[in-house]
């Protein structure tokens, strides 16, 4: 029999027989994030599945991310659904504030090498970036989790995507995960792991890994998933029971792909498809009227930081450009706030919205204008992503969503640091 890849390998494990490409597997789930726009729904296939207790609340946890702060009475009521709930069953409830619940989810420790984490919102793939087998599910699922703690899953193929070299400057992970997305196209990678492996990996800093997990999603991918290294246990600190799950050196896979770092330049996704990718001098000079900097995809210490290089070096934030500055959680907002990031962002006249998922999906924060254009650190951009059908959405890295901010158009990161 042929070794097994780290998909193969956690599957195996949760469900408790030798899994394999294509089997259907019952698995114990480790963690399960709801959220509060898939958790109302959750409940009512709870009650409807005759529900009566959670029987693991502390493999159970919930964020209210999606309407933060709540924009309006009927999503206030659905949030103090969710809130009754936790508190009858002991669940933990991470309030409005808090953070992206996915964020929370690595930040806590919740997602480790070799688990089984999952949540109702499709970018539960982001747990992969920690070894583990992340992948979304529906509220359904969720109910079913409430109930048994255990979800179906069919053993998903795997992709093997090497990478090697480092990155040179003015180059990030987001542009690593565009030129995927370009390579792969939207459905490339449908209900497949993509396995990152390589040297190249070592070269990449845990929050790097995370851009890259989060954007499998978007080329259809069930999850994505590193492996483990010291980056990883450090970022975990206090997780003594986490074990790494790597492939076997005579793992199947469906196709392998080589990204050299190395030869890579700044990428740009063009309204309104995320594979819609071409280098970004190919865009330079579109003028930007907004730029979004956040997201579980964007909105970490180490995005913000990017960004401020770049808006520093380049002399601030040009006249007309609205800059929206969205922390991913509050332990990403306090650092910023301790480190002086924040206070400098409200120099250059950005507004700082609550952490959360603020303009992303549209349900809150700071929504576009007709006809405004848009560059983000997001990961979609389909038409009406940010709440209106009538703005224009490019996708990019932190820097060169600066860059933009900074010459009022999209502009090529590296000729503003030099």
């Amino acid at each position: 029999m042929p070794g097994k890849t780290i998909s193969e390998k956690i599957l195996s494990a949760k469900s408790g027989r030798d899994a394999r490409a294509g089997d259907v597997v019952v698995c114990h789930v480790d963690c399960a994030l709801g959220t509060d726009a898939s958790t109302p729904m959750a409940l009512d296939y709870f009650v409807a599945m005759g529900g009566a207790k959670v029987i693991d609340p502390q493999r159970i946890v919930f964020a209210l991310d999606h309407y933060a702060p709540a924009p309006s009475r009927a999503s206030t009521q659905l949030q103090q659904r969710i809130r009754a709930f936790a508190a009858q069953h002991r669940i933990k409830l991470y309030e409005i504030g808090e953070g992206i619940g996915h964020q929370i989810m690595v930040e806590s420790g919740r997602a480790k090498p070799g688990s089984l984490a999952v949540a109702a919102d499709s970018h539960a793939v982001t747990y992969g970036a920690l070894n583990a087998f992340g992948t979304g599910i529906g509220s359904s699922d969720l109910a079913a989790i409430l109930i048994s703690g255990r979800m179906w899953l069919r053993v998903p193929d795997s992709i093997r995507v090497a990478l090697t070299g480092t990155l040179l400057p003015g180059v990030y992970a987001k542009d690593i995960a565009l030129t995927l997305a370009r390579t792969l196209r939207a459905d490339g990678a449908t209900y497949q792991t993509i396995e990152f492996g390589g040297p190249g990996v070592a070269a990449l800093e845990l929050e790097d890994r995370i851009v890259l997990a989060n954007m499998t999603v978007e080329v259809g991918a069930k999850n994505g998933v590193f492996p483990a290294d010291q980056k990883t246990f450090a970022y975990l600190k206090e997780c003594p029971d986490a074990r790494a799950t790597e492939p076997d050196p005579d793992a199947r896979y469906s196709r392998e792909i080589l990204i050299e770092l190395d030869r890579l330049a700044p990428q740009i996704a063009k309204p309104h498809q995320v594979d819609q990718v071409s280098p970004i001098e190919e865009t330079i000079g579109t003028p930007v009227q907004m730029v979004y900097l956040g997201t579980c995809t964007g909105g970490r210490v180490r995005d913000f930081h990017q960004a401020l290089a770049v808006l520093k070096a380049g002399g601030g934030v040009a006249p007309g450009v609205q800059l929206v500055v969205t922390p991913a959680s509050r332990a990403v907002l306090e650092t910023l706030t301790r480190d002086g990031t924040l206070a400098e962002f409200v120099s250059m006249g950005a507004i700082i919205v609550t952490p959360g998922c603020g303009s992303c999906c549209g349900t809150c924060g700071a929504i576009p204008g007709d006809r405004v254009t848009v560059i983000s650190t997001a990961n979609r951009n389909f038409k009406g992503r940010m709440g209106n059908s009538n703005a224009q959405i490019y996708l990019a890295s932190p820097a060169s969503c600066a860059a933009a901010a900074v010459r009022g158009a999209i502009h090529d990161p590296r000729e503003i640091i030099g």
